[in-house]
């Protein structure tokens, strides 16, 4: 489990092309240190498994169907990363519940640079708009944020600096994809409703 608090902002330094699959190198020094074959590190919000792990650097497999359903098919060698390790049991938990599993992906629509914050405006698939609120909680490529306004076909959130300056979204401009994860609670709760409005 991740809490979307994204603690660097690493750097892909290699991808391997696979047919059904590929393996991404990825740099990250804080992320790296004590990691060993078989942890999850979450990359961009999803949650992967290192295979390798060498000074700085670690690789990961990511099968079709992540590459399907999230971004990550179109990181190549150069491409900034958000990078979280799991959080640990008793820990802070900073941001919200992250489990790094992507619910799909959404394109960046618009940036409204402020004084202090930036206002940007994020498409949102039909499927997910109904897990998606005013005042609740997204994770968008890894990152927790708290939505300002829901629409039907999108929502908007506001960017602090250090949110700017020390992950992905102070780069992505309009046009490009993020990886979105909604409410885990709020699926569960559709889920569970549902079921008790059958056996009625």
């Amino acid at each position: 489990m991740f809490t979307g608090i994204v603690e660097e902002l690493g750097e892909v330094t290699g991808v391997e092309h696979l047919g059904d699959a590929s393996r991404f190198r990825l740099r990250g020094p804080v992320v790296t240190e004590g990691a060993k074959h078989g942890d999850s590190i979450a990359v961009n919000g999803v949650c992967l498994t290192v295979v390798e792990c060498a000074g700085d650097e670690f690789t990961a497999d990511v099968m079709a169907e992540t590459l399907h359903r999230s971004s990550l098919g179109a990181l190549t060698v150069g491409s900034r990363v958000n990078l979280e390790r799991p959080t640990a049991v008793g820990a802070r938990l900073g941001g919200h519940i992250v489990q790094g599993h992507v619910d799909g992906t959404g394109e960046i629509l618009e940036r409204k640079p402020s004084e202090h914050w930036e206002i940007v405006k994020i498409s949102l698939p039909a499927d997910l708009a109904r897990y998606v609120v005013e005042k609740g909680s997204i994770t968008v490529d890894g990152i927790s944020l708290t939505v300002v306004d829901a629409g039907p076909d999108f929502f908007t959130v506001s960017l602090i600096p250090t949110t700017l300056a020390l992950t992905t979204l102070g780069l992505k401009q309009p046009g490009e994809a993020v990886n979105l994860e909604v409410d885990v609670v709020a699926k569960y709760v559709e889920r569970l409703l549902g079921a008790r409005e059958e056996t009625k």
